[in-house]
């Protein structure tokens, strides 16, 4: 784990990065079942089947992202807030929430003096208490569309996946000029973390996926 004293930004993905549940689709069957009963499981079901099958089928994980975001129209925000604390308060007390090598990593550069960005396609009331829990100052995801108390079920501006998660990584540096990227770390598990990674001087492919590793 680094010690050096020098500056650094580290960049991390959270689903199957960080934590090893993939949050959005998690969160959805807990909050609808929780919330709307048997129907609410099932509605839940539906639209992860529908989603994971038109991934499948070659949809884009953009759109894909998008489209997920459209499940929320009409629910309110105050209420998927709260829910999303029980969410992560019964999930993160289970064996094996955290990625812990990765959640080492982590706990290694905070204690170097390294500043950590969440960046990820989820949204804030998911992240928020991951990111209090791991100590990182910046989250970096998607910001779903309000009217008044409620959510309209679009995104504001593009999902944060692929370029991005780059453009948002940029931007981030960008606040920092006194930090070299090249001494800046970054942690994903995806092709779809590539761009991110690109932009720091260490890069980690969290898991199997080709190219898996340290650079």
């Amino acid at each position: 784990m680094p010690r050096s004293e020098r500056a650094r930004l580290v960049f991390t993905d959270v689903d199957e990065t960080l934590i090893t549940r993939k949050s959005l689709f998690d969160f959805l069957d807990f909050y609808c079942a929780g919330r709307y009963g048997a129907e609410g499981a099932r509605r839940a079901a539906r639209v992860r089947d529908d989603l994971t099958a038109r991934t499948a089928a070659g949809l884009p994980r953009a759109d894909a992202n998008r489209e997920y975001f459209r499940a929320w129209r009409g629910e309110p925000v105050a209420a998927v807030e709260e829910w999303a604390r029980r969410w992560f308060t019964e999930r993160s007390a289970a064996e094996g929430f955290y990625v812990r090598e990765v959640a080492a990593e982590l706990r290694g550069h905070r204690a170097a003096g390294a500043s950590i960005a969440l960046v990820s396609g989820s949204f804030r009331p998911l992240l928020q208490p991951i990111a209090d829990a791991v100590g990182a100052e910046h989250v970096l995801c998607a910001r779903p569309e309000r009217c008044g108390r409620v959510y309209t079920g679009a995104l504001i501006g593009a999902p944060v996946i692929g370029e991005e998660k780059r453009r948002l990584v940029r931007e981030l540096l960008a606040q920092y000029a006194h930090i070299d990227p090249a001494d800046c770390y970054g942690y994903g598990d995806d092709a779809s973390d590539l761009p991110m990674l690109a932009e720091v001087g260490h890069a980690v492919l969290v898991g199997g996926g080709a190219g898996a590793g340290r650079r």
